[in-house]
């Protein structure tokens, strides 16, 4: 049976926009079924609207690696919204990162994330 992972936008823009720590985001990912909240496309999306702002140089090559999150295969799914709010206001993380820790453990699934404050709440 094919593990199930919890990837969170963190991860994911470090494998498009090649990042250093895209390297140990793959090995944490390798022979996983990936899944992630509905939101990780407007995060990916924001992601890549920051750095193209900051750096305007780099908006084609990001847009198109913006492009490539389909590719990745990550299965998204719906949230119970209540019961993030309510993980969201126990565990100090914003809404959208409560969503990824709520899925992991509504999933019984490890979570991969480069966000600190993320994976501090995940491993209590």
């Amino acid at each position: 049976m094919t593990a199930v992972k919890v990837v969170d936008a963190s991860a994911i823009a470090a494998l498009l926009c090649g990042e250093p720590e895209a390297e140990r985001v793959v090995e944490q990912m390798a022979g996983a079924r990936l899944v992630a909240p509905s939101l990780i496309a407007f995060e990916l999306a924001n992601v890549c609207l920051i750095k193209s702002r900051r750096h305007p140089e780099l908006r084609s090559a990001l847009t198109a690696a913006f492009r490539l999150r389909s590719q990745l295969a990550v299965e998204e799914r719906g949230v119970d919204h209540g019961a993030v709010l309510e993980l969201a206001a126990a565990t100090g993380l914003t809404a959208y990162d409560a969503s990824y820790l709520w899925l992991a453990r509504h999933l019984d699934a490890d979570l991969v994330t480069l966000d600190k404050q993320l994976s501090k709440a995940a491993e209590t």
